[in-house]
């Protein structure tokens, strides 16, 4: 499957999506801060540096520090088992789509944040 497509989409126009499932299910826009932080490292300056440019998926993650308990992320998002994606950048990129999912799904942050 050729994922370039969702690779050289702009983060900056799929983050208010985000914000917009968890708001319908009552959660916030820091919560999906909060997530987005424990994933990739950056901080508030970088995502909005991020945002304002519309850094692209694939420079977003390359950027990255994933936290190092990525690997406990595990589960299906959009028909697949995130732990078993060959695709390390579209395993990421998923890795944050279940992640506001579950968020949106009223799931705990202390269990959404795997530690």
């Amino acid at each position: 499957m050729d994922n370039t497509r969702v690779y050289k989409m702009s983060f900056a126009s799929v983050y208010p999506l985000y914000i917009k499932k968890v708001e319908r299910k009552g959660r916030t826009k820091e919560e999906v801060d909060h997530i987005i932080f424990w994933l990739t490292g950056y901080d508030v300056k970088a995502l909005q540096k991020i945002i304002d440019n519309k850094t692209d998926f694939e420079t977003f993650f390359a950027n990255a520090k994933l936290n190092p308990n990525v690997s406990k992320i595990t589960g299906v998002i959009c028909g697949y088992r995130v732990e078993d994606i060959e695709d390390k950048l579209m395993q990421q990129v998923r890795y944050l789509d279940k992640l506001i999912d579950e968020l949106a799904k009223g799931k705990a942050m202390e269990k959404i944040l795997r530690k």
